[in-house]
């Protein structure tokens, strides 16, 4: 859950302790976690008792662990970790690699005292002239605006760039922002290759399942094909 999600909640919600946490199915299910009291909720805490975790370049081979306050997949390993999947040995090598090391397929990084962040979907990735740009960075600024209640972004095919981030905002009733509001909002705060070059489309929903995962691949076929 993103950062002003987390405030919404405590706010309304003053008695309860929120901590954010991180697993998969293949890790059943926790292998990172905050300290109880915490009120980073950017980040989803430190490896679990008995648990590793370590972030590697996407292009290197040897995996090799990165240090602090630099992107890459989140890697784990733990007696969680699962040993494979049932008649599939080809789907637990891709997933398993050498050492034990399980493949997330998440973008993270972790900062100088050891608090992981997870930033994006490796597959959701927007790549941008060779640049790869995570859609959920823009989503939670967008979401920081003040007249903006929920957000998504996808890649938009371009013929220079590739692809564009491209948004889809859904806004509070009496908000009165534009496209162009939004595009400069965003803009003033990131790289050029992450401004929203593909426009920003206002919607009354944001199209999720029942777990709550944007349903990207929806909005890419109803807007950006």
């Amino acid at each position: 859950m993103g950062t002003p999600d987390a405030e919404r909640f405590t706010a309304r919600a003053p008695n309860a302790e929120f901590i954010q946490g991180y697993g998969l199915t293949e890790t059943a299910p926790v292998v990172l976690m905050g300290a109880l009291g915490s009120r980073n909720y950017a980040s989803v805490g430190s490896p679990c008792p008995r648990t590793q975790a370590k972030i590697v370049d996407l292009n290197d081979p040897t995996n090799t662990a990165l240090g602090p306050n630099m992107s890459g997949e989140l890697l784990v390993r733990g007696p969680q970790v699962m040993k494979g999947y049932h008649n599939n040995q080809k789907a637990t090598e891709e997933m398993i690699i050498e050492g034990g090391w399980l493949r997330t397929g998440d973008i993270a990084h972790y900062d100088d005292n050891l608090q992981f962040y997870i930033t994006d979907r490796l597959k959701e990735l927007i790549k941008v002239k060779g640049f790869q740009v995570p859609p959920a960075e823009l989503e939670e600024l967008l979401r920081s605006h003040e007249s903006v209640v929920d957000a998504a972004v996808v890649g938009m095919p371009h013929p220079v760039a590739g692809e564009v981030p491209r948004a889809f905002v859904v806004t509070k009733p009496s908000a009165r922002v534009t496209e162009d509001d939004l595009k400069a909002f965003i803009a003033e705060k990131v790289a050029v290759y992450k401004r929203l070059d593909g426009g920003v489309t206002f919607l009354d929903s944001i199209p999720k399942n029942a777990s709550g995962k944007i349903l990207r691949r929806q909005l890419k076929l109803e807007y950006c094909s």
